[in-house]
């Protein structure tokens, strides 16, 4: 496999940051940054976009390095959104679909790498254009798409909840 020590680190984070994120979508519907596993999910992701900076596979700054810039943008600006514009109802949902997104894209470069190596000596894929890799980045972006539009519908309910007066509230 012919990883580095700084390769096994991020692999290992990286685990921990899509079980996180998986977590969180099973759990809540999201990746949710006032839960345990949404910041578990954002300090891991944001751990291993950053150590992917100092991998590379091919030598040099390339489309992975680029990935890993767009992911941590994405990060940013989601946690501003969670920790800045707490009132906004309409935060979350950028919020949200911010957040998905970057696992979404780091899912690209995982399964790049994950089918090109495994199983050690007979790989899944050849190389990245192969189209067992297509076929899986179309899946998993079909899921990101039909993700998405749950956590709009269910942010929409719940930013409805908020704004509904309280009916129970008995006048004298």
């Amino acid at each position: 496999m012919g990883l580095s020590s700084l390769g096994i680190f991020h692999t290992i984070i990286g685990i921990v940051a899509i079980v996180a994120a998986l977590t969180g979508f099973i759990r809540y519907g999201k990746i949710s940054l006032d839960k345990l596993s949404g910041s578990l999910y954002f300090y891991t992701t944001l751990v291993t976009s950053l150590t992917a900076l100092g991998i590379s596979k091919h030598g040099g700054f390339n489309a992975g390095h680029v990935f890993s810039l767009f992911i941590v943008l994405l990060l940013v600006v989601a946690y501003f959104l969670f920790s800045k514009k707490k009132a906004s109802k309409k935060a979350r949902y950028f919020e949200n679909f911010l957040l998905s997104f970057s696992f979404f894209l780091s899912l690209v470069p995982t399964v790049n790498e994950t089918f090109t190596r495994i199983p050690i000596g007979h790989p899944l894929a050849k190389d990245i254009s192969d189209p067992v890799i297509g076929q899986t980045l179309l899946a998993l972006f079909v899921l990101f798409i039909a993700g998405s539009v749950y956590q709009y519908i269910k942010q929409k309910k719940v930013n409805g909840l908020a704004q509904e007066p309280n009916v129970f509230i008995k006048k004298d």
